[in-house]
């Protein structure tokens, strides 16, 4: 009987992946160059402008991948490793660009981007064994604004913040981040909770503004946040606020008496929205770029005034790009603030923030 004999498969020689040429760097750059084109778009209350930037900051990320993508084949001459980090530096050199163009109403759109962190986020990433009060003991819970115990780095604190949702069955829940008039006698009821046990208060300032519906109106909206003002200005215990997306108007300042009022560096802080100064000055919501600008709402503007503490810096992008980033960032700020005020007696605390408030807003007129 003869054995078959059994034929060794034939293999075929894979061919080796051809070198890098550099013609993908020079098109990469090439889409470089155009995005600098683009960037330059007409200013001063173009309502493209936002539009383009945004585009701007999506080719940009393409860009990066492709980058990422090209450093990654094997066999690259050095002459291309070169011009891969001289486009990182481009695009790093144009990001740049783009966030120092941008004017009060575009910081106005970014401190309203839905994915930007709110306050539980940062709750999450900064504070430890985070304990969530509920209820003003008088009519409801606001889940509009979120207070608890909780540690930061060690030490024991209160939290109170405004809190904005992402989903539709969210945001009903939150009622769109505008307290009423419960939210704020819930936030009242946990800083005398604070004072009681010298715990420091962090506040987080998230709100288009206090809710304007008539049954808030009826159970005393400007009241409570008038008893707010008074109140918060003469707890004894340190008070650290920061604006972290929209503050606005006396639903923002309702918790946002404090020894350090911070803002994040896309944040915005106005009396009213740009769109509603521009429907009462001009007439027409569309010029609300322009209202933006003349209401100096922006971190940089009211730093300048003296209407804020500091500046909190945000990541490449903004906050909402990168969420642990930006905790980092404003983890590292509170830390610094938290340090200076823990050491300054209670009633030169007291003396300093009354000051700070009444000095705030005065002009002089100089005769020429």
């Amino acid at each position: 009987m003869k054995v078959p004999k059994i034929r060794k498969a034939k293999t075929e020689k894979v061919a080796p992946p051809p070198p890098v040429d550099g013609a993908q760097v020079v098109s990469g750059t090439e889409f470089l160059l155009s995005m600098v084109e683009t960037h330059w778009y007409s200013r001063n209350g173009d309502a493209r402008k936002m539009e383009v930037r945004l585009k701007a900051e999506q080719e940009l990320a393409r860009i990066e991948e492709q980058i990422e993508h090209l450093q990654a084949v094997p066999g690259q001459s050095e002459e291309t490793r070169r011009q891969v980090e001289q486009l990182h530096e481009r695009v790093d050199a144009l990001r740049r660009q783009i966030h120092a163009s941008y004017g009060a109403w575009e910081k106005t759109e970014l401190a309203r981007h839905p994915q930007r962190p709110y306050t539980l986020d940062y709750v999450e990433r900064i504070f430890t064994d985070w304990s969530e009060i509920h209820g003003d003991r008088g009519f409801a819970d606001d889940p509009a604004i979120v207070t608890g115990m909780a540690r930061f780095h060690g030490d024991e604190v209160v939290v109170i913040g405004q809190q904005k949702a992402r989903d539709a069955k969210q945001r009903v829940y939150r009622n769109f981040g505008m307290p009423h008039p419960e939210g704020y006698r819930k936030a009242l009821r946990v800083m005398h909770f604070a004072e009681k046990f010298g715990r420091p208060i962090f506040t987080f300032v998230d709100t288009d503004g206090a809710h304007p519906g008539l049954g808030a109106e009826e159970r005393g909206q400007g009241e409570a946040i008038a008893v707010n003002l008074r109140e918060m200005a003469r707890l004894k215990v340190p008070i650290i606020a920061t604006v972290i997306g929209v503050g606005g108007s006396g639903g923002a300042l309702a918790i946002a008496v404090a020894d350090r009022v911070l803002m994040m560096e896309n944040a915005v802080y106005s009396v009213i929205s740009p769109e509603g100064c521009a429907s009462i000055m001009w007439r027409d919501a569309t010029k609300k770029a322009l209202a933006a600008e003349a209401m100096k709402i922006t971190a940089t503007d009211l730093s300048e005034l003296g209407c804020i503490d500091g500046v909190v810096p945000e990541p490449e992008g903004g906050a909402h790009a990168d969420h642990e980033a930006a905790a980092a960032l404003l983890d590292k700020t509170l830390q610094t603030h938290f340090q200076q005020l823990r050491k300054t007696p209670i009633p030169e605390l007291l003396a300093s923030r009354y000051n700070k408030f009444r000095n705030m807003a005065q002009f002089y007129r100089v005769e020429a």
